[in-house]
């Protein structure tokens, strides 16, 4: 037990420092340099089962993907690589990522059995390795299929149609684009105010992500005033949610408001798990906000 505690703390601190690091060099690790990205713009998944990973490994994997240089966002663990009929090349070195729940300890349920009451859980961290495709040999052909293209008009007529969809209230007009929690409406300036109309998207899919917090949805903490730290909280969230919404339509995430990287520091240097839970609370999100184009 005191081993898996270690194990825990390392990986937090690994994965928070890599991202400290990253802020103070004024770059955003859910704002990846996709233009010169070999891997283009896209969710990572798992190349067997064709899940999207979330949370935080997805900042982890994009991270990877960009430093590396592979052509594609799909990983796999050794093992599947065998199971697939391939394996990976020897000497390569594995992607560490993680998976977080929470369980219910035997002696923890026998006494809350005992003293009829709700059995307290404990959060765990699990640390699995995983390999791009790029890193093996002997997968099938369409493994290494190259991601296809979006269509730039597809792109947008899918997001307008998600927008509307989710049946948020959002209005256009005025010259700042926010979210109001008190009267729940989204408001975003019009597409001719941006330099280039893709940024309408993005801009609206950040503030949707704020939308997504609201008491009667997923119920975030949004009472923090302009400068607070919970405020900076929701800010992250939002901005990983705009980024992981946009990746998952094929339009590049861009940063809305890069002058919350100091508060953003301050966040992550006070708590290791910062970001975890910002991410875990961003894939939330956009998991919400997709799920309407499913409907």
């Amino acid at each position: 037990m005191k081993q898996q505690k270690v194990e825990r703390q390392s990986l937090y601190s690994d994965v928070t420092g890599r991202i400290i690091a990253e802020l103070k060099e004024g770059r955003l690790p859910w704002v990846q340099p996709w233009d010169s990205a070999a891997c283009g713009c896209t969710m990572p998944r798992n190349v067997l089962t064709d899940r999207k990973y979330s949370g935080i490994n997805v900042l982890i994997l994009w991270a990877e993907a960009v430093s590396r240089g592979f052509p594609l966002q799909r990983w796999l663990t050794y093992r599947q690589a065998e199971a697939a009929g391939g394996n990976v090349r020897r000497g390569e070195k594995g992607t560490v990522i993680c998976y977080a729940d929470r369980f219910t300890p035997k002696t923890e349920a026998e006494a809350a059995r005992g003293e009829d009451r709700e059995a307290k859980q404990v959060a765990f961290l699990k640390r699995f390795v995983v390999f791009n495709v790029d890193q093996c040999e002997g997968l099938p052909d369409k493994f290494h299929d190259a991601h296809p293209v979006p269509d730039d008009v597809l792109v947008v007529a899918e997001a307008n149609a998600l927008i509307e969809a989710s049946g948020a209230r959002v209005q256009v007009g005025g010259g700042k684009a926010f979210y109001s929690p008190s009267h729940d409406f989204v408001q975003v300036p019009p597409i001719g105010a941006f330099h280039e109309p893709i940024n309408w998207y993005r801009t609206a899919f950040h503030e949707l992500g704020h939308w997504t917090g609201h008491a009667n949805r997923l119920d975030r903490d949004q009472k923090g005033r302009f400068g607070s730290e919970a405020y900076a909280k929701e800010e992250l969230v939002a901005e990983m949610a705009a980024a992981f919404t946009c990746a998952s339509l094929g339009i590049s995430p861009t940063v809305r408001h890069s002058d919350y990287i100091a508060s953003w520091l301050s966040v992550l240097q006070n708590d290791e798990k910062a970001i975890f839970r910002a991410a875990s609370q961003a894939s939330k999100a956009s998991d919400f906000l997709l799920a309407f184009a499913e409907n």
